[in-house]
């Protein structure tokens, strides 16, 4: 016998109706917005929102002046975007492929920025970072490393796992944005990935140790630098001590580097107490929304 479905109360269903006509309305109104040029098709794709996620990426392309539905099909087939796809749905070769294709039409994407997230060990940046990798508003930027994958780590998702000899030889050709020894091993930023997704208007985030953080500020003058703070000192002693893993000695060692590190705050555009990550994130959404306002205003 096949399942039934849930049966919903008068209540649910006045809830679910009224819900599904809101969606509708705002898919409407960003269709119009594109059609009148106050939006973007890529301000819609990076917007982030759900329900504007949820949209066709075919009904909004058609929205687009000057191309409509039947140029909208053209446009995706040579872009190899399947014809029901959503906006959700669509990666970073797509999005490029996209903004070859609208070039002609004066069409681009504003340029995403780059984010550089750093602090003290034990602050919780992993945390941060491993939220941010569910906002479509944001791309975490995967590192190049020389050491061993731990267990459960994934070659491209966590890390590039590189040899000494491929690494070497990307720094020899200016490959990485920043790169750094740490406890053995060295560390990198791929530039290539990290531009791919810039030109496409996605916010670039780079979680790397205070080295780094220098290296990019020297050299990605628009970079924002965000310091993740503790809410006290103690606090951050107390998560570096229960480390269980680490012997006294090793503890020592992270408490003086830690120490060191938050010596290094006045260096950040902005610092956010990490007192609970979606509390950080809404900090971080806030500042970048302060700042693109800022780039907007009209001048005299």
């Amino acid at each position: 016998m096949s399942a039934q479905p849930p049966q919903l109360s008068a209540e649910q269903r006045t809830l679910a109706t009224t819900k599904s006509i809101e969606a509708r309305r705002k898919r409407a109104a960003v269709k119009e917005a594109v059609k009148s040029g106050s939006l973007t098709i890529f301000d819609v794709i990076n917007d982030g929102d759900p329900i504007v996620s949820g949209m066709r990426v075919k009904d909004l392309l058609g929205a687009v002046p000057g191309v409509g539905t039947v140029k909208a099909e053209i446009l995706m087939e040579r872009a190899k975007i399947s014809s029901t796809r959503k906006v959700a749905g669509l990666g970073p070769h797509q999005i490029l492929r996209l903004r070859e294709e609208l070039s002609l039409t004066k069409i681009e994407p504003k340029r995403g920025r780059l984010i550089v997230i750093s602090g003290p060990g034990g602050v919780g940046k992993s945390t941060i970072t491993k939220a941010l990798r569910d906002d479509s508003r944001f791309v975490v930027s995967v590192s190049a490393t020389t050491r061993e994958p731990r267990a459960g780590e994934m070659n491209g998702f966590d890390y590039f796992f590189y040899s000494d000899e491929k690494f070497d030889q990307m720094v020899e050709n200016s490959e990485f944005l920043e790169w750094a020894a740490f406890a053995g091993n060295r560390y990198g930023t791929p530039a290539h990935s990290v531009e791919q997704w810039l030109r496409v208007g996605k916010n670039v985030i780079l979680e790397i140790e205070i080295a780094g953080a220098r290296q990019i500020r020297a050299t990605q003058s628009d970079a924002l630098l965000i310091f993740i703070s503790p809410p006290s000192w103690e606090e951050l002693v107390s998560r570096l001590e229960n480390r269980g893993t680490d012997s006294p000695e090793r503890r020592a060692a992270r408490l003086e580097l830690a120490r060191e590190e938050m010596a290094a705050a006045s260096e950040f555009d902005r610092s956010i107490i990490n007192h609970e990550v979606n509390q950080v994130i809404t900090e971080m959404v806030s500042l970048l929304n302060e700042l693109d306002g800022r780039n907007h205003q009209p001048t005299n």
